[in-house]
């Protein structure tokens, strides 16, 4: 697990219902846990607390640790500048209490003149894991202070040490760590504190994992991304629409090659059209369709294009001479069934229903939401990518690990919501995302939107409706 892992698992706490204040609640109490197992009671206790949330775990620490130890809380910067409604709330608690000291040391000469001298334990609650390059006063002071007793008191972090991994960062004993021995921790021990993360934060596909996808990179357009639409044939021109107008509300330009025949059927303003000769694509087409994706970050292929044998060798060639990131979706999956090797060393989401899985492994996933995960990530290990398997719930891996989706309802069984997922997929790819964070969240976005349409309109709605929820969908998360 890495260190953003925390920030996505809090949000996604949040949204299953699991209050700030529960998880700094036991994330202060497992410290204080750890730290009278480990060193006793009856102790003489320093903490040392900054004004963010690593300070606000020092701060529910201190509460905790008052009843069998004496406690001085060292508060270290301005009250008015706790940053979060859970530290302000216990910063109050404290400010009640009668058996613990507080001394607040809004500068560093206040930190420079203290004596600690007096103290068994002292805590380390300044900066957590958020923090990037070396700390500023009066923090830097602080840290500096706690250095000088090395060796003369016990010294804890609580997350890691502060001003970690900095050259000036605390000397900790050992640092009470939350939930997870997170991976880019290193040269300290650390004794881990379950704080009531449930299981499904493992694999549950939340507004956390979607905000982290959603990040833009430039101000100028085509920095956020370029997608190309590969889909369409003399019967079908609405889904690739449906999968590029998706993908519009999420990156800066979009692409779409279709078919000449039926690509006279749209008229979008929005739309950068690329026909190609005739009524089906062919492995003609495939050369300039090539050209076509070098300008583009990411491409989606398969929506609607048919299943003439000609498009089929052209869906095979394409793959298997395309560079960028794919989704491949609808008629795309059942050209690759025909030969998985083309995927062999690419980089790609498939997104088959239950019915297309069959058809590209031999096997219909059943069983458990376990049992269906397990089949996935097997399959997804055997062919080097991401496979997105869409049903009730939405389950995707990369081989390594799965994740699942629980948005969405009944309605968006209707025709073309499969595609508005892919092309938000393709987008979320074209923004820098890898298949596997592209595919979970295109999921959850998709499903969303879904959600809110149902909302207003009940269960009976077209893909059209989901589409125009998008931006809905991309707010609601940004503002969680």
């Amino acid at each position: 697990m890495r260190i953003e892992d925390v920030y996505i698992w809090d949000v996604n706490a949040k949204w299953l219902g699991i209050a700030p204040f529960q998880l700094m609640e036991n994330a202060g109490a497992g410290v204080a846990r750890v730290i009278e197992e480990r060193l006793g009671k009856g102790l003489r206790i320093a903490v040392f607390s900054g004004t963010g949330n690593n300070g606000g775990d020092g701060l529910v620490a201190t509460r905790h640790l008052s009843f069998d130890n004496e406690v001085t809380l060292f508060l270290v910067g301005d009250e008015t500048k706790i940053r979060s409604e859970e530290a302000r709330h216990n910063w109050e608690i404290l400010k009640r209490l009668d058996f613990v000291e507080i001394k607040v040391l809004k500068d560093s000469s206040y930190v420079r003149s203290l004596d600690l001298s007096g103290f068994d334990v002292i805590v380390d609650a300044l900066l957590g894991a958020g923090t990037r390059g070396e700390p500023r006063e009066p923090i830097r002071s602080a840290i500096e202070k706690i250095n000088e007793y090395e060796g003369k008191a016990k010294i804890v972090s609580i997350d890691l040490p502060s001003g970690y991994p900095s050259k000036i960062r605390v000397k900790a004993d050992f640092v009470v760590t939350f939930q997870w021995d997170k991976e880019e921790y290193e040269d300290f021990e650390r004794v881990i504190a379950k704080i009531g993360y449930p299981r499904e934060l493992h694999h549950l596909v939340g507004p956390g994992d979607a905000k982290f996808a959603l990040r833009k990179k430039g101000q100028h357009k085509g920095q956020n991304g370029r997608l190309l639409v590969i889909g369409g044939s003399e019967d079908y021109f609405g889904a690739p629409y449906l999968a590029l107008k998706a993908a519009s509300y999420i990156v800066d330009l979009v692409y779409l090659a279709m078919p000449e025949y039926p690509a006279r059927r749209i008229n979008d303003p929005d739309l950068i059209l690329r026909p190609v000769e005739g009524e089906n694509f062919t492995p003609g087409h495939v050369d300039t369709l090539i050209k076509l994706a070098e300008k583009a970050d990411a491409v989606v292929i398969g929506p609607g294009i048919g299943l003439e044998e000609g498009t089929k060798a052209f869906v095979r060639e394409f793959v298997k001479r395309c560079k960028k990131p794919m989704v491949v979706d609808a008629d795309g999956l059942k050209a690759l069934a025909e030969d998985l090797s083309v995927l062999k060393g690419k980089s790609f989401v498939l997104t088959p229903h239950a019915g297309e899985f069959k058809a590209l492994f031999g096997v219909k996933p059943e069983g458990s939401l376990s049992e269906r995960a397990e089949l996935v990530m097997q399959k997804a290990k055997e062919i080097g990518g991401v496979v997105l398997l869409k049903g009730l719930y939405d389950i995707i891996s990369d081989g390594e690990i799965w994740k699942y989706n629980k948005t969405g309802n009944r309605g968006m069984t209707t025709g073309g919501t499969g595609d508005v997922l892919a092309g938000l997929v393709g987008a979320l790819l074209g923004l820098g995302n890898g298949p596997l964070r592209a595919a979970s969240v295109g999921a959850f976005l998709n499903g969303l939107a879904g959600d809110m349409v149902k909302e207003e309109l009940g269960e009976n709605f077209t893909a059209l409706d989901v589409v125009k929820k998008v931006p809905k969908a991309v707010k609601w998360v940004e503002e969680f």
